[in-house]
Order: C-alpha cells, then sequence, then structure tokens
C-alpha cells in the first residue's frame, strides 16, 4: 500500500510550530496503514517505530488535554513494545537505550 505524500497531513505547518491536530490525524493514519500492510505483508518495524515517535511527541505537548497526552504516552509505550518485539535480537539494545535515554516526558524525536 502507498502512501501519498501529497496528502497535507505529511506537509509543514506554516507557522513552524507543532500542530496537533494534523499529528494526531498522522499518527491515525500510519496506524492504519500499519494494520492494512501487516495483514498483507508482515509487521513493519520501521513503520511502528514512526507510530511510536509521534505518539511520544504527542504526549510531550503541553497544549494537549491531559487524558489525551496519557493516552499518547500509554500507546507510545505500547507501540514501542511493537517495535522491540519485532527488531531482531541484535538491535534490541540499542532500541532499549533509545527508549531509556529519552525517558518520559522528553520532547519529540527527530
Amino acid at each position: 500500500m502507498a502512501i501519498d505524500r501529497s496528502n497535507p497531513i505529511f506537509l509543514a505547518p506554516r507557522d513552524g510550530g507543532p500542530r496537533p491536530e494534523l499529528m494526531l490525524s498522522a499518527v491515525l493514519h500510519l496506524m492504519s496503514h500499519y494494520t492494512a500492510s501487516a495483514a498483507e505483508q508482515g509487521a513493519c518495524v520501521k513503520l511502528a517505530s514512526v507510530i511510536e515517535r509521534h505518539l511520544k511527541a504527542l504526549a510531550g505537548l503541553p497544549e494537549l488535554a491531559p487524558v489525551l497526552r496519557a493516552t499518547c504516552q500509554q500507546l507510545s509505550e505500547q507501540w514501542a513494545g511493537v517495535v522491540e518485539s519485532t527488531l531482531p535480537d541484535t538491535d534490541k539494545g540499542n532500541f532499549l537505550a533509545r527508549i531509556i535515554g529519552r525517558g518520559r516526558g522528553a520532547g519529540p524525536a527527530q
């Protein structure tokens, strides 16, 4: 399944700042692609990792409602588990170090 990069959710915001509604839209879009491609081709660790980073970035936005931030934090931890379970054993140590190094409440990943 090809991703349409001309879709507005992939375009940078004009003001340069975070746009929570676009980030949330993007992560929902990515999650649906992950589900569709997992059914067709198997799990994609790169896509799961992008989903995890989007959720972690959303969890760190102070302008989101606390319940939404908490949900994004919980989901980012669950997606981190998905990523870890699909990584080869040799990459798992690096992944855990990255997750532990950022810690809770860290800013968005680049």
